[in-house]
């Protein structure tokens, strides 16, 4: 089998899929505007000839964008098919627009789709925070416009997939009859409790280890959309409660979803400046990005892993702290709710509830045998349903066989 990755950041969501394929035999090419250099595959880069209209509105600029970035794919492509490459499958993230030509160079291919979220003005991210919400009618023309794409991308596509059932269940109806729930994945075997874990901080020229009362709080970037606020107003009461508890915080000062903070300012240095009288900051640990391996070891000795985001895209390191053994106390909110079920497998507070965060996280810490059988439901619950060895990747490659042959895939 031929097939064709397309993805901005490659490999982004593949980066399991693909090499299982290229290593059973298939021909695999990778279509990105990426640096990656994947062993075993043909790798074919592109960059957009221009950048936005000058004087163009804002909403127009993002789907000018996905244009450039779409056309500009669309020529690497013609390229490659001049080449004589013809794939049987094309599998693509259609989040930047690079899918959108691509059945027109190659019309006979069959095309799967990565839908990771489709945006609404009721009901899901958008006016869910109070306190960083526009609701006006320009905010929601802007939404629709920025869906133009998918829609696009969704007409084209044959099949499509997505990671957990509430990101499938915000597309349309009519679309959702042609998208399989499948995650991408957790290698449960590498993301797995290890007794005498222990994380070295070189600043504090202190080492943590596991059985003491470590906090942690991972996100790619330090921010609302992932609850950063309410966790740092939540701190000053958890620590004043557990005086021995420290915190490892990790994420950049970028902005992944949602609004920028205000010019020359981080959403980090905000929140921790609004609760620094009230902190003791010797026990927060602001680690930046840090390297896998000691992701994991934060994973590994950590006491209670504390995980909010609005309704939105579920992380990856929500799964991996649970398939850690992790204690979870997670927001009550709908991406959350579908993996994390409370006093089963981790505990949900009310997103905005800052009183019953504390309060929650300091018992966890204090009755750490009381809550030891949801740390082993965590595990349980992620290597029964989203191991990626066992159950995903192999239902993945099933998905891509079936759509090859022509076969009608179930949802």
């Amino acid at each position: 089998m031929r097939v064709l990755f397309v993805h901005q950041n490659f490999p982004g969501q593949f980066a399991h899929l693909a090499p299982a394929l290229a290593a059973r035999g298939d021909e695999v090419a990778v279509l990105t505007m990426s640096n990656a250099s994947p062993s075993g595959m043909r790798v074919l880069r592109h960059r957009p000839e221009r950048s936005n209209t000058p004087g163009l509105p804002i909403p127009l600029q993002e789907f000018e964008s996905k244009y450039l970035r779409a056309d500009s794919a669309m020529r690497a492509a013609h390229r490659l098919m001049q080449d004589g490459f013809q794939p049987d499958l094309i599998v693509a993230h259609p989040g930047w627009g690079e899918s959108l030509f691509l059945k027109d160079v190659w019309p006979d291919a069959k095309m799967l789709c990565y839908w990771e979220f489709f945006y609404r003005a009721r009901g899901a991210d958008v006016g869910f925070d109070p306190e960083f919400s526009v609701d006006d009618l320009a905010a929601r023309a802007k939404l629709r416009l920025k869906n133009a794409a998918q829609l696009v991308a969704l007409e084209a596509a044959d099949w499509g997939i997505a990671p957990t059932n509430w990101q499938k269940r915000q597309y349309p109806q009519w679309a959702q009859q042609r998208i399989s729930v499948i995650h991408d994945g957790i290698d449960t075997e590498r993301v797995a409790p290890r007794a005498g874990a222990e994380v070295r901080l070189q600043k504090a020229d202190k080492r943590l280890r596991a059985g003491e009362e470590v906090i942690t709080f991972v996100n790619r970037n330090l921010e609302p959309y992932r609850g950063y606020h309410i966790f740092m107003r939540a701190l000053p009461e958890i620590l004043a409660r557990r005086p021995a508890a420290r915190v490892l915080i990790v994420g950049g000062n970028e902005v992944s979803y949602g609004a920028a903070p205000p010019k020359g300012q981080s959403w980090k240095a905000i929140f921790q400046r609004e609760v620094a009288d009230r902190l003791d900051l010797s026990r927060v640990h602001f680690l930046g990005r840090v390297p896998y391996a000691t992701y994991l070891q934060m994973l590994q000795v950590s006491a209670v892993h504390v995980y909010l985001t609005y309704p939105f895209v579920l992380s990856w390191s929500l799964l991996e702290a649970m398939s850690a053994g992790c204690l979870i106390v997670g927001s009550r909110t709908p991406p959350v709710e579908e993996v994390v079920r409370h006093g089963e497998n981790g505990l949900l507070v009310d997103f905005f509830d800052v009183e019953a965060w504390a309060a929650t996280v300091a018992e966890a810490l204090q009755h750490p045998t009381r809550y030891a059988p949801l740390r082993q439901a965590a595990r349980e619950t992620v290597r029964a349903n989203y191991d990626l060895r066992r159950i995903c990747l192999p239902r993945q490659v099933q998905l891509l066989d079936a759509l090859a042959a022509g076969e009608q895939p179930s949802v």
